[in-house]
């Protein structure tokens, strides 16, 4: 008797599942990045009491993290598509994991700032290919955008999230937890990343010796981290050194832009950004995280040192940001991307987050919660849920295959560059605003929030120059009639 044939529906079936499995693994090894990015925030008064920073040394424990973060991102990118995406995913859980436990171990503030640079690189590894590894896996529009959906539902609800467990964590066990958290998290992640994900290394010829610029990735990674170190810390140095610093960086840049133009192996093709929704995506990409970094921040400090909340209070009123964002791009997102296209609601998720940060831009000294704080911030969590979907799906769509991991390197440093550009010039205006208020003899709270509220109105106008870019750049035909 001849054996009975088998059925082709199981093994696809297994197919269909495995990369639904992935996706969570994904999700849970970037969620560990966005965590950490916020859940310092709220612990770094107690750090710096615990390891006895100063003030100016006490910003190093983002910015050592920051620095290699976002210098890295293109490059990692890259040596993912060249080297296997899934061994630079599972390489960047082992050292962020390995650097985490490094800082919930230090005493010391060197091994701390150490640490949280370590904690950038494995940051950078875990980060720059994800989004390259979703658009593969999932390269048709609906699955897709519901895959997408959910990956920025866990980013976007993982960074204010991050202020709920900063604050929780801190107050509960001390602020080495905030680090230690993360060895369960990413035991977890490697174990699953390394059954689940599909490899994907490529052939013998396509590994990063053979083709990798090396120059270039030299010159490109010295000219991002100069960059985001100039950002970080614009408020810490005399305006000649800061200028001396920019100059350099943009002078690496076009070095880096020369050597692409001119070198057989690239490691960027510069033909990448001739596509329109690409290279418009990351230019909004940067206004918006500009924009809602100013409101994670500096409303987390407006709760503490205007309303007066506790470590623990501030997390929780920030909680109903990644509920909302949580909700609502994992219930509604693909299927609203689907309905009216990513285009519109885009521009629609920009109208939104516009009017919370004006909302912001009146918060008062005597503020109340349930008025002036919470409505503005469910119209910034609904406005990012629409938008930043819609805007991943715009710049992934404009990247061949075997470029994905590239763009969403790309992707991911221009989230870094935006979120540092928002964080300083923001912080900056405020501090600047305080000090002029205090110096003609205002009230001291009185002076700090109306520093808040001159940031959150100029967070208010990026935003709309966000909106004008995208109604101008990120429109098509096919976006017009989806």
């Amino acid at each position: 008797m001849s054996a009975p044939v088998q059925s082709p529906v199981p093994v696809a079936s297994r197919r269909v599942r495995s990369r639904w499995a992935a996706l969570p693994v994904l999700c849970a090894g970037t969620l560990m990045t966005i965590l950490d990015g916020n859940i310092v925030t709220v612990a770094m008064p107690a750090i710096q009491s615990g390891l006895g920073f100063s003030a100016p040394g006490l910003a190093w424990v983002v910015n050592a993290y920051l620095i290699p973060f976002g210098g890295l991102l293109l490059l990692v990118g890259r040596l993912g598509d060249l080297v296997g995406r899934k061994r630079m995913f599972t390489s960047g859980l082992v050292v962020f994991t390995a650097a985490s436990v490094l800082c919930g171990v230090a005493d010391d503030r060197a091994v701390l700032i150490a640490a949280r640079a370590l904690q950038g690189v494995g940051g950078a590894m875990t980060s720059a290919v994800v989004l390259g590894m979703l658009v593969a896996l999932f390269p048709q529009g609906r699955e897709q955008a519901t895959a997408i959906a959910v990956f920025s539902a866990v980013g976007a609800a993982g960074g204010a999230l991050g202020t709920f467990l900063g604050g929780a964590l801190t107050q509960a066990f001390g602020w080495h937890w905030i680090f230690l958290i993360n060895l369960p998290i990413g035991v977890v992640a490697l174990v699953a990343a390394v059954r689940v994900l599909a490899d994907d290394r490529p052939g013998p010829g396509a590994g990063f010796a053979r083709n990798a610029d090396h120059v270039g990735a030299a010159l490109i990674t010295g000219a991002l981290m100069l960059t985001v170190y100039v950002i970080v810390g614009s408020g810490e140095r005399e305006a000649p050194h800061t200028l001396l610093l920019s100059v350099l960086a943009v002078a690496l840049l076009a070095a880096f832009v020369l050597r692409q133009a001119r070198a057989a192996r690239p490691l960027l093709r510069l033909g990448l950004f001739r596509s329109r929704l690409l290279s418009g995506a990351n230019a909004v990409q940067i206004l918006m995280i500009a924009t809602m970094y100013g409101f994670q921040f500096i409303g987390a400090l407006y709760l503490q040192r205007v309303l007066g909340y506790d470590e623990l209070t501030t997390g929780l009123a920030f909680l109903p940001a990644p509920v909302a964002i949580g909700v609502l791009m994992l219930g509604l997102s693909a299927r609203v991307v689907s309905r009216f296209g990513a285009y519109r609601v885009l521009l629609a998720g920009l109208v939104l987050i516009t009017a919370g940060m004006a909302l912001l831009g009146r918060a008062p000294v005597d503020g109340v919660y349930a008025r002036d704080v919470l409505p503005p911030m469910l119209l910034l969590a609904v406005g990012f849920a629409a938008a930043m979907p819609a805007l991943t799906g715009l710049a992934m769509s404009g990247a061949r295959e075997e470029d994905a991991g590239l763009a969403s390197g790309l992707f991911n440093t221009t989230q870094v560059v935006g979120g540092s550009l928002g964080l300083a010039a923001l912080s900056v205006l405020a501090s600047a605003r305080t000090d002029v208020l205090l110096g003609e003899g205002a009230e001291g709270v009185a002076a700090t929030a109306d520093g808040y509220r001159l940031a959150f109105r100029v967070a208010a106008v990026i935003a709309v120059g966000a909106l004008g870019l995208a109604a101008l750049v990120l429109r098509t035909p096919r976006q017009e009639d989806a």
